[in-house]
């Protein structure tokens, strides 16, 4: 049986080491200020959101977050409570109240045999949805559309190609980065700015999509039931340029790439995704239906986050007013076509649909037959053979 004065010198020398440790180790991480005690197996997780890989890929772990101080004040505590503890037990004559009881510990766990999994700072979060790509250091919105200088072209004057130039940039941006067109809403604001052959091609597209007749083939939408912007940014990387059609016109061509990044939506990976709301009749100049709408709580695939990467080559035509039936500053659709990169490969339902991870690792996943290309090389021309591959990145 320890004797009084030997608790107390044990205490008194315990003590007296614990402070020279402590003195040392707060010289540069001084502790909280009363902080409440917490037991010795306590672990305090951060909160953390990631994304699976392909189908096949490794699954990210969630990190735990300790804290190295703490943990060891408390570690070097209990032998003195315990000794203190002992001392107020054997001696309770005085008046002195015994000691509450100490948390229970649990028993010590093996050591592990290897160290712990990290999470790959490359896979893109809600909180991070640039991670890893090489869109994270490209403008953000319509910032990232460079326009070339405007000069005198055919019939038009410097002033006159300044104002068609910018009048295809506020297309661009319509179409490829304007909220409510982006969530499913209506298109209206896209169709004024439109030559009327095109707008009523692109009207009909619209209300009766499919696989010919895409409105994806002009403008970026999503159903909100299928993939939600995580962000209200996109990123952009691309140029406006322009010469001479040769028939005293004008010929702009537009080269550009829009970075979207996206969580699934309450119906992705369904057979079919539920109808997006209507949007407003086309000369109701009200906003339409669909807007952007909250993530479910609870989902299944809460925090995955996919990028879609959309690149756009289009050429827009301005004819000599004096020789064509045209309104002057509306630009007419040329030639074009578009890459859609981390898009499934069926097309047809007037909508982007992402390849989330699990979709892809679905048994009704239709396997690509492509070949693999990497979205962001704007080095190369756009394929137009209408194959569905793979990326190489996202």
């Amino acid at each position: 049986m320890l004797d009084e004065d030997f608790v107390r010198a044990a205490g008194v020398q315990e003590a007296s080491g614990r402070a020279r440790m402590l003195t040392a180790r707060w010289k540069d991480n001084p502790p909280p200020e009363n902080e409440a005690w917490r037991p010795v197996t306590e672990v305090r997780r951060s909160r953390w959101r990631g994304r699976t890989r392909r189908a096949g890929g490794p699954a990210p772990v969630a990190r735990s977050r300790k804290h190295p101080v703490r943990n060891a004040l408390l570690v070097l505590l209990v032998p003195v409570l315990v000794l203190v503890g002992l001392a107020f037990t054997e001696d309770t004559s005085n008046g002195v109240p015994e000691s509450s009881a100490l948390p229970t510990v649990g028993a010590e766990t093996a050591a592990p045999s290897s160290a712990a999994p990290q999470v790959d700072p490359e896979l893109p979060t809600a909180e991070h949805p640039w991670a890893g790509s090489p869109a994270e250091a490209w403008p953000n919105g319509e910032a990232g559309i460079g326009v070339a200088d405007p000069a005198e072209t055919g019939v038009f004057s410097q002033s006159q190609v300044a104002k068609d130039l910018a009048a295809v940039k506020a297309y661009l941006v319509a179409t490829n980065l304007d909220p409510q067109v982006l969530s499913g809403g209506s298109a209206q604001k896209v169709l004024d700015l439109m030559d009327r052959q095109d707008a009523d091609d692109l009207a009909e597209a619209l209300a009766h999509p499919d696989a010919e007749h895409d409105p994806t083939n002009w403008l970026s939408r999503f159903n909100p039931s299928w993939a939600v912007p995580v962000t209200d940014q996109v990123k952009v990387q691309g140029r406006i340029t322009f010469e001479g059609d040769g028939d005293r016109g004008m010929m702009v061509h537009t080269d550009v790439t829009y970075v979207y990044a996206l969580r699934a939506g309450p119906d992705a990976g369904k057979a079919t995704a539920s109808a997006a709301p209507k949007p407003d009749a086309p000369d109701s100049g009200a906003p339409g239906g669909a807007k952007p709408v909250a993530y479910v709580q609870g989902d299944p695939h809460d925090g995955v986050v996919e990028r879609e990467i959309v690149r756009r080559v289009q050429d827009f035509r301005f004819y000599d007013p004096a020789r064509y039936q045209v309104k002057p500053g509306k630009p007419v659709l040329d030639k074009g076509s578009s890459d859609y990169g981390n898009n499934r490969c069926e097309m047809g339902s007037g909508y982007l649909e992402p390849d989330f991870a699990f979709v892809r690792a679905s048994a009704d996943a239709s396997a690509p037959s492509g070949p693999t290309t990497d979205p962001y090389d704007r080095t190369k021309p756009l394929q137009t053979t209408g194959e569905c591959g793979t990326i190489s990145r996202s």
